[in-house]
């Protein structure tokens, strides 16, 4: 073999290893989530158990309504990731088209604010929306997410890597508005990059349990994470199968779209990447 197979050979092994530690952990968890606490506690098993109806009785016996959860998180997850995805991109198409006076501070300010915690302001946030009302909603998980620096950046660095402003100008000349152009002749060539912001958009709220916590008290408004706390137990007995069968149920919805759109990723990223 040539060194260039041997280095091929020792990449693709090191890739393939990569993907087991990966996949492990959420295998395990859905192995989990078809055997009895006896048996996880007995150790790791690779094969799944036959507790799986008896775990499914035990979560429903603790409310945990799935299609509730479900329609809460896929409420706040999706609508929160077209806004901030659309007014992101139109952000990011402001700060490449437009030649204006303070446009590289307007951009170095939204790097910076990527670098702080979003947990830093959250005592704040919560008090300016317990005074406007908002407490109980889905509107201060969803409107919020308009301000999204970290896909502003993402988007700017697409579109000065794969767009060419001439398109725009020749859409001014034939008389196409400003908005007309984002949305006709932008949009479709950003189409790679906003399904790769979407999706890890997605991810993250869907994933978001802290800020739900402190806005949302009402049972029927919980979101999947939130209902999985419910499932600890009490003090003499926790339920771990149950525990792995919520785990599961919360993660699935994230894996099927993960994986039926990671092409989308791969290609977002790749061009986001590169700046001819």
């Amino acid at each position: 073999m040539t060194t260039i197979q041997v280095k091929r050979s020792l990449i693709y092994i090191f890739a393939i290893a990569l993907s087991i530690l990966s996949i492990f952990p959420f295998y395990i968890m859905i192995i989990n989530a078809t055997r009895d606490t006896y048996q996880i506690q007995q150790g790791l098993s690779l094969l799944p158990g036959k507790a799986f109806v008896n775990n499914w009785n035990i979560l429903i016996g603790k409310n945990f309504d799935v299609l509730l959860g479900l329609r809460n998180s896929a409420i706040i997850a999706f609508g929160s990731t077209i806004l901030s995805v659309y007014f992101s991109s139109l952000a990011a198409y402001g700060l490449t088209v437009y030649d204006f006076k303070g446009r590289k501070f307007l951009f170095s300010f939204i790097v910076g604010i990527i670098m702080i915690p979003a947990q830093v302001a959250g005592i704040g946030f919560y008090m300016y929306m317990y005074r406007i009302g908002w407490v109980d909603s889905f509107l201060p998980l969803i409107l919020p997410a308009i301000a999204a620096p970290s896909t502003v950046f993402f988007m700017r660095q697409y579109l000065q890597a794969n767009f060419q402003i001439s398109l725009v100008e020749a859409a001014r000349i034939d008389g196409a508005g400003e908005l007309y152009s984002f949305n006709r002749i932008v949009m479709p060539i950003m189409m790679p990059a906003m399904a790769t912001m979407g999706i890890f958009s997605v991810i993250t709220s869907w994933n978001n349990y802290l800020t739900p916590l402190m806005l949302l008290k009402n049972p029927d408004l919980a979101t999947l994470p939130m209902m999985v706390r419910t499932l600890r137990g009490d003090i003499y007995r926790t339920e771990y199968g149950s525990i792995y069968l919520g785990l599961t149920l919360t993660a699935a919805p994230l894996l099927i779209v993960y994986f039926s759109l990671s092409k989308y990723i791969i290609q977002g990223v790749a061009l986001g990447g590169v700046k001819e």
